[in-house]
């Protein structure tokens, strides 16, 4: 029976990192995987093929609306979704090929198969057993589903799904409004498709900044995306390879439907924990679903841990990242940590949507004095040369000490202009701080420095 210091169940990011950073830290360490490829979710169904859809799609858009104002002349490109979705593809085994790499270069076994607990400390995977000192459950998530609708990944999708259409859908009803539902819309918008956006609460990107979210709708509606919002969806009905989504409005209980010949399900995810064998563990879990752990990611049975998606918080790939990364230091006797309050988000649309910390909502409902400095790109000098001059970033600090409290950012390069300012808050920096540092002209980063600008006697050029 093989033995191994650590055995981690996923090689999703949590479980990728989480095994590379244990086998840095001197630990025997392998990963059980089920798939045919490492990288979970994440790398073969979700973040890497989807941004590549949307660079793709978004070179399409700016072929057809703003090269002849650049003088670049000539046809805009036709679609060929065939070779489109070829070269998602050939991203994808780029990025799972270099994980096998690393698992090479760090000397960390891959059990192939799906695993199974028996018993703390042995993991069953197909009709072999391992030993192991510690187990780390980093499964991750599937989407979640409304009663009433039934996945068969053709009509009607799941984010997996809605990756590899057989072709691009005359119209696409597309079921929540967060951030997988808005990207995929986008890509499907641009590749023309007319889409439509139906959210059960009355605004868009639940949790966002509210100015953020307006403004996010009032420019998505501009490139295409309808929205019909409070609206209860009852149901799909397929038939004739089409589908018929029926819907109530949560104003008037009045009842419609909508047509279409693909309906993307993006309600949000749930852990995916089957088949691990928690209940016959004991293995204590949440009202929602996720495993339950403590500060250092153990369970309530020893020598479990769990990370990720299958836990509390957001569920995001880089979160997932950090907890592999610090529940390895803590089996490895040293001291991991992850600070919550610095952990951004994004949404990779055009433009970009990214939030670091607290919002004006969550303040006021604290009771917290602030401040807010903003800056709008049309003022950013880069951004309005490339037409990127849509959005603004926003900066809340702290009225007494100017300590920076949290950011919204919509606009170019959105996802990694938010990362300055966790650096700054991650040292605890004020807006000043971040107003007194030279940024290079001319940069979209510039806009930062506005906001943190405007945070105190006011920005430069607006």
């Amino acid at each position: 029976m093989s033995s191994y210091d650590v055995i981690i169940i996923g090689s999703g990011p949590g479980g990728y990192v989480c095994a590379i950073r244990c086998a840095q830290l001197g630990l025997k360490t392998a990963v059980v995987e089920g798939r045919e490829t490492l990288g979970g979710t994440c790398l073969n169904i979700g973040c890497i093929p989807s941004k590549a859809l949307l660079h793709a799609s978004h070179q399409l858009h700016e072929a057809e609306h703003n090269f002849a104002k650049m003088g670049l002349m000539g046809k805009a490109p036709s679609v060929d979704w065939k070779q489109m979705l070829a070269y998602k593809d050939d991203v994808i085994g780029q990025n799972t090929k270099g994980i096998e790499f690393l698992f090479k270069k760090n000397k960390i076994d891959w059990l192939k198969g799906w695993g199974a607990i028996p018993t703390p400390g042995k993991v069953q995977v197909g009709d072999t057993t391992y030993e192991t000192k510690n187990i780390i459950i980093a499964t991750g998530s599937t989407p979640a589903t409304l009663p009433g609708i039934e996945i068969d990944e053709k009509i009607v999708v799941t984010s997996e799904g809605a990756l590899s259409l057989p072709k691009i859908p005359k119209k696409l009803v597309v079921i929540g409004a967060g951030v997988i539902g808005l990207e995929l819309g986008s890509v499907y918008a641009r590749l023309g498709a007319e889409v439509q956006v139906i959210e059960f609460l009355d605004h868009i990107t639940p949790g966002m900044d509210a100015e953020v979210s307006k403004n996010f709708q009032r420019i998505l509606a501009k490139q295409g995306l309808g929205f019909t919002l409070g609206a209860a969806v009852q149901g799909v009905e397929t038939a004739k390879g089409k589908a018929t989504v029926t819907y109530k409005l949560r104003k008037d209980d009045s009842t419609h439907t909508v047509d279409a010949d693909t309906v993307l399900v993006a309600t949000g995810r749930k852990p995916y924990v089957d088949g691990l064998g928690l209940a016959a563990l004991g293995v204590s879990m949440t009202d929602r679903g996720q495993i339950a752990t403590d500060s250092h990611y153990a369970t309530n049975i020893k020598g479990i841990y769990a990370i990720g998606d299958a836990i509390t918080g957001p569920m995001l790939a880089h979160k997932a990242e950090d907890e592999g990364m610090a529940v390895a230091e803590v089996l490895a006797g040293r001291h991991g940590h992850v600070n919550y309050g610095v952990i951004p988000g994004v949404i990779y649309t055009h433009p970009e949507v990214s939030s670091v910390g607290a919002t004006e909502e969550t303040l006021k409902a604290e009771g917290r004095t602030y401040k807010v400095g903003k800056f709008s790109f049309m003022g950013n000098g880069r951004a309005k040369a490339n037409f990127a001059g849509d959005g603004f970033v926003k900066i809340l600090a702290d009225k007494e000490t100017d300590r920076i409290l949290g950011a919204h950012i919509i606009g170019p390069m959105a996802g990694d202009l938010i990362h300055e300012i966790c650096v700054a808050m991650e040292f605890g920096a004020s807006a000043q701080d971040l107003a007194m540092t030279c940024h290079a002209h001319p940069t979209y980063s510039e806009a930062v420095r506005e906001a943190a600008l405007a945070c105190g006697d006011g920005p430069i050029h607006s």
